[in-house]
């Protein structure tokens, strides 16, 4: 949220925002322009007939005073993809979604327009590297959004991507995710689906090849679309660097994993669409470094290596565990998985887990007691958790102080460090602990 009232100023509106609470980064880039709000909390009294609209964030209760004071003044209220979509209906729109790539796929498409002087909107949902804001907005004819199938508001139901309307579109693959709003795998799979049936007519939309849902989901939209299946890029893996393998030559990249080389052909599917050529592409893609705690190297050495990743679905786990054997085959890998999210605490959900760390040589999982409590869910027993991830001698950490202990404990000789959550496994600091337990 504080990124687009960012985006707005920059536009010349006058933006104002409350909050219960305010966290670093978003505190002090508001303070650099003057736009912290003086007090936290909710002020009805400071919404008047005077405000052309107000923009609603999905963590914003129902019964909000100021939500309610601008209800009853008759202000026009926005969601967040509402207000984007608001922005961005004259334009171009291309919109990436699927359950797991999309941030990635959004970056990479993001990183070679801009290398390629393109003008463009976006929004993405993570940190790159060469932008400063996660959101912009401006006169540029072409909108490049990272869609996300979590619901629009407190007011609004339905998914954040349904508002987009895209003239193209990704879905990278549907593997069932946020089980506290979509109970059934059925419930899930029917947000896809209504997602393309809100594509502009005669649109495009690329999908994964290998995933037979998604595939199924697809060809059997009643919409009029031009439909095209993508697989991974052509590659190869050497001394422990991936490269890319083209008509044009072999490139060196920055990132590595099956699951990136299909997420760099959908990005270039849909650059050719916005006239970048497969050559351009392919320059442009070797400087692209990922996207903030996707794969996110914190530090390495000529024998180790620590990584950040924001994987908390299954998919995620088992894509990214995968993609770091086989780029460093002579290396043990030291996963540590954080259950941290609604779905991957919750018990009907847990068994997806099956097999995502078996290619770990040494395992642990964290619960953090003090988040499950939080989120009102019963702690998951120890045994449970072992016999839904069926991994031999896989560690289970249901205490803080725990957990601490023994990441700081570790000492790594040729052997890689994987921390994978959404949270910060009960407040470590990564850099600190990346710098420690390097030899």
């Amino acid at each position: 949220m504080h990124y687009l009232a960012l985006a707005l100023h920059e536009l010349g509106h006058t933006v104002t925002g409350s909050d219960d609470e305010i966290f670093e980064p978003s505190r002090t880039r508001l303070e650099k322009k003057g736009m912290l709000p003086a007090s936290i909390g909710w002020f009805p009294e400071k919404i008047t007939s005077q405000i052309d609209a107000v923009i609603l964030g999905m963590h914003a209760k129902e019964d909000n005073p100021e939500l309610k004071k601008a209800r009853e003044l008759g202000i026009k209220i926005y969601s967040y993809p509402e207000y984007l979509f608001e922005h961005s209906k004259d334009k171009k729109r291309v919109v990436i979604a699927g359950s797991h790539g999309k941030t990635t796929i959004t970056s990479m498409i993001l990183h070679v327009l801009k290398e390629r002087g393109i003008a463009f909107d976006y929004m993405v949902g993570a940190q790159i590297e060469g932008f400063d804001t996660m959101v912009r907005l401006s006169d540029a004819p072409v909108a490049i959004f990272e869609g996300d199938e979590y619901l629009t508001s407190p007011i609004d139901r339905r998914p954040k991507f349904i508002w987009y309307k895209p003239h193209i579109a990704v879905i990278s693959g549907i593997a069932w995710d946020h089980i506290n709003v979509f109970p059934t795998f059925e419930i899930y799979t029917q947000q896809f689906k209504d997602f393309l049936n809100c594509m502009e007519e005669s649109g495009t939309v690329f999908y994964a090849e290998d995933d037979n849902v998604l595939k199924d989901v697809v060809l059997n939209s009643e919409n009029r679309l031009n439909r095209e299946a993508y697989g991974p890029a052509p590659h190869s893996i050497r001394n422990n660097t991936s490269y890319l393998l083209t008509q044009g030559g072999v490139y060196a990249l920055s990132v590595f994993g099956l699951h990136n080389f299909y997420n760099i052909n959908a990005a270039r599917l849909v650059c050719n669409k916005l006239g970048v050529s497969d050559s351009q592409f392919y320059k442009a893609i070797t400087s692209f470094k990922g996207a903030a705690k996707r794969l996110q190297l914190l530090r390495k050495n000529d024998h180790s290596a620590v990584y950040l990743d924001f994987a908390h679905a299954p998919s995620k786990v088992s894509a990214t565990v995968k993609a770091l054997k086989e780029q460093f085959p002579e290396r043990k890998l030291i996963a540590c998985l954080e259950l941290h999210t609604f779905s991957s605490l919750n018990v009907e959900f847990i068994r997806q887990y099956k097999g995502s760390m078996q290619m770990a040589d040494e395992t642990y999982v964290f619960v953090n007691p003090e988040a499950v409590k939080h989120k009102n869910m019963e702690l998951p027993k120890r045994e449970f958790i072992q016999d839904s991830f069926g991994k031999d001698g896989m560690n289970v950490v249901l205490d803080n102080g725990a957990i601490a202990e023994i990441l700081h404990s570790l000492s790594l000789k040729d052997a890689n460090l994987l921390l994978m959550s959404s949270g910060n496994f009960g407040g470590i600091n990564f850099d600190a602990l990346a710098k420690k337990v390097m030899i």
